[in-house]
């Protein structure tokens, strides 16, 4: 027998994006439905953001016993147990899934339907024996590995980002296809638990980032050991005796035999039988066509996340579910704004960034914009610590207007939080430079760089003749 259910919202996906919708629901009061046809917790949890997050916090580990001499521990680095990492790694999932559990959402109130939905209307999805009419509909379907056309790629065995951490065998020699934030994050990983590894980029590493930071982090990069070929391609794969031989081509065509191989070649939008057409929703091969509300075509279904084809990020996805809870719950006319969304790439040391860079900023803003930088190496606190690579460099207009911050160093990722609540809430340069920052600490590398935006007037000739002038009157 069909069941049918009447609900005021439905969410098909539970991955980060589509848990934060149905909890908010729920707990407002809203009849909530949500589909998975998979594990819950989607990619962030099983295959994304926790195990490569847990299994760069091993490699960090085993790097720092390796450096420790430096430091003066009299300690030697004899071996790495892969097997035991990817283990934690497991452990690690295990211990937070219970938060994204089916257990946890039934005991909200969300009716959870682990099975595959597909639209057979525009205010209708069914799967299986159930057929879900809604007042609003949201797509949270995330994305999966873009897979290159390669030749001979698929007669090889290889990893992508869902399949890399059920692995307990570590890599001999690792070829890792892709220098985006994936395939650097597990590239210095795989390095610092013992694997050799290649690297190979088309274009140049992290694209997206201000190259001024890019560059250092390269060095450092190739410092460990890692091979980077960039303005390269893969253009043949095949199995042989010992592994998995490669073509390169580009400037320095070569072959390269390694025992494994990694594609981190971006990603593509989950949008197959989703039967969109039935529900009037219009998608292109980026995505889910929305506006700035997050409504696609049919304007009683949203969609949020990877799948939308904006900023692939979980905390996007979760910024979105504030928008449709907004939009599909209280009827406010909410909209995305991406102009304070920061993004991390968790390599060592970590790459952070939000807003525009110096090039971007000084196209749209011209020769105003102001480029604030200040080393690592200028900080106690990093010295204390060992820890002086990188540094920080905002763009500022003229009249001190933060454009966006770019930050290579140790919890970049920490660090960018300040200019993230600065740029949120138009807070400007003085804001940041007036305030106390506790001493020593990696902090007041920020504080160091809004105050640097001034000291060039206020050490000027017009404040010392001010003081002069004062001083005439004792």
């Amino acid at each position: 027998m069909t069941r049918h259910v009447k609900a005021d919202i439905c969410i098909i996906g539970a991955g980060s994006g589509g848990l934060s919708v149905a909890a908010g629901a729920a707990q407002l009061g809203a009849k909530t439905v949500l589909f998975e046809r998979a594990e819950m917790g989607g990619d962030c949890l099983n295959v994304g953001c926790v195990p490569s997050k847990s299994l760069i916090a091993s490699a960090r580990a085993a790097y720092g016993v390796e450096t420790a001499n430096g430091y003066g521990a009299d300690a030697e680095l004899k071996d790495v147990d892969y097997r035991s990492a990817m283990t934690r790694v497991t452990e690690v999932i295990e211990s937070i899934a219970p938060h994204d559990s089916q257990a946890r959402f039934e005991g909200l109130g969300v009716e959870v339907i682990r099975s595959e939905a597909r639209f057979t209307g525009p205010n209708e999805v069914t799967a299986d024996d159930v057929v879900v009419t809604a007042r609003a509909f949201v797509i949270a379907t995330g994305s999966k590995p873009a897979v290159p056309p390669i030749t001979g790629l698929d007669a090889v065995p290889y990893f992508t980002n869902e399949t890399l951490f059920a692995n307990r065998e570590k890599p001999e020699h690792l070829i890792v296809l892709g220098g985006g934030a994936i395939g650097i994050e597990m590239a210095q990983t795989h390095r610092r638990l013992g694997s050799e590894v290649t690297l190979v980029e088309m274009a140049t590493i992290l694209p997206r980032e201000d190259p001024e930071l890019v560059a250092p982090l390269r060095e450092k990069l190739k410092g460990e050991g890692i091979e980077i070929i960039e303005g390269a391609r893969v253009d043949r794969v095949a199995e042989v005796e010992n592994g998995i031989e490669a073509t390169i081509t580009g400037d320095n065509p070569t072959t390269i035999t390694a025992s494994h191989l990694l594609v981190a070649a971006g990603r593509t939008p989950q949008t197959a039988n989703l039967d969109l057409d039935k529900a009037g929703i219009a998608a292109t091969p980026k995505g889910i066509t929305v506006d700035a509300r997050l409504r696609t075509t049919n304007k009683r279904v949203y969609a949020i996340g990877d799948v939308a084809g904006g900023p692939q990020f979980t905390h996007a996805a979760g910024y979105h579910a504030g928008i449709i809870i907004r939009n599909a719950l209280f009827r406010m006319p909410a909209k995305v704004d991406y102009r304070a969304l920061p993004w991390v790439t968790f390599s060592d040391p970590e790459l952070a960034r939000i807003g525009l860079t110096e090039a971007e900023a000084r196209e749209k803003h011209g020769d105003t914009v102001k480029a604030l930088r200040v080393p690592f190496a200028d900080i106690d606190r990093a010295r204390t610590d060992g820890k002086t690579d990188g540094l920080i460099k905002v763009v500022v207009t003229g009249k001190g207007e933060i454009l966006g911050a770019s930050i290579l160093g140790d919890h970049a990722g920490e660090h960018i939080h300040l200019w993230t609540l600065a740029m949120s809430q138009k807070l400007g340069l003085k804001a940041i430079a007036s305030m106390i920052a506790p001493y020593p600490t990696m902090g007041e590398i920020s504080k160091r760089a809004a105050g640097s935006f001034y000291a060039e007037k206020l050490f000027s000739a017009w404040p010392r003749r001010i003081v002069k002038f004062l001083g005439r009157f004792g």
